[in-house]
């Protein structure tokens, strides 16, 4: 048994923040879990003594939220297990909870990957502001459906960029502090042509732009939210006939970001690459810890067999002739 007073806990919970973000996580939603945590504790100790039992509040804690989606159970449960492995640095005994405390979490989702076809079909539909509010410019639109399918970022990290962190002499984009991590993203040449075109026509010349000014603004030149996006792109879909016209079914927006991982396999595999030795760059290029994290988004096309198909095929038959 781990008990603690709830000064100990506090003071706890305040090294393990302090851990966290000395590491360079913003452990935003974390850190809101584990404020929960604590004033649940404090709620439960009025009734039950001043000391803190960590095993029976844990397992408390998550009981009392068996109401939300198992996803965020497991997130709860990370959480803590993270908090008392911490803790276990002065308390070897310490309590620790089992894996299995919150449900599986196992998806059976399989990501939508947007045909070639497909990705014009809407970038055209993005042209036109037929389908969204109009305090947002169609060319905004697009460009962001272009950084999101030439690069792969994820929403939070387009709808973050600032000015300061786009250069467009050297095609260059700065993804600051996601995931706990800064990185390099280069794109191509015809990418960059698209954020110019879109800088003129929002009025904003890139010499005299502000570094602070996010890069995607709206018509009154305020920074246009993840939300707004995702519901623009979402309506763009169903409009379109990819989604159907209600539910949660069909293809979502972050699909984008499994059809670049896809489609730049499939352009390596047409060039008769290394695809193997091509992964570790993909995997740093998206912003993943290692190829683990990039295996993900790899997901096996029609296209996708044949090619690597052939390609077993062509070194099968290389192989037979030399034997």
């Amino acid at each position: 048994m781990t008990r603690l007073t709830h000064t100990l806990l506090a003071h706890d919970i305040e090294a393990f923040l302090e851990f966290k973000h000395a590491l360079g996580f913003a452990y935003v939603r974390s850190e809101k879990t584990l404020r929960s945590f604590q004033r649940f504790c404090k709620s439960a100790s009025r009734s039950g003594g001043r000391s803190v039992d960590l095993e029976r509040s844990c397992k408390a804690f998550i009981s009392s939220a068996k109401g939300c989606k198992s996803f965020t159970l497991a997130l709860y449960l990370t959480t803590l297990r993270q908090l008392c492995l911490h803790r276990r640095r002065r308390d070897p005994d310490g309590y620790v909870p089992d894996r299995l405390l919150a449900p599986n979490t196992d998806s059976q989702f399989i990501p939508y990957i947007f045909s070639k076809k497909q990705v014009r079909q809407l970038l055209h539909a993005a042209s036109s502001p037929r389908y969204y509010a109009c305090k947002i410019q169609s060319i905004t639109v697009r460009v962001a459906m272009l950084i999101l399918y030439c690069t792969g970022l994820r929403f939070g990290e387009v709808v973050r960029i600032r000015m300061a962190d786009v250069d467009l002499q050297n095609d260059l984009l700065t993804i600051r502090e996601s995931k706990g991590r800064t990185r390099i993203v280069p794109f191509d040449a015809d990418l960059s042509s698209e954020i110019k075109q879109y800088l003129a026509a929002s009025h904003v010349p890139l010499d005299s732009a502000q570094p602070r000014t996010h890069l995607l603004i709206d018509r009154r030149g305020q920074p246009v939210k993840r939300k707004t996006f995702t519901d623009i792109f979402d309506t763009l879909l169903r409009k379109e006939g990819l989604k159907p016209a209600r539910g949660r079914v069909g293809p979502r927006p972050y699909d984008f970001r499994h059809a670049f991982a896809v489609h730049r396999l499939t352009d390596w595999y047409n060039a008769g690459v290394d695809v193997q030795a091509r992964l570790p760059l993909l995997s740093a290029y998206m912003g993943h810890v290692n190829v683990l994290g990039t295996e993900v988004y790899l997901h096996a096309t029609p296209e996708l067999l044949r090619l690597a198909s052939d390609r077993f095929n062509d070194r099968w038959k290389t192989a037979r002739r030399g034997s």
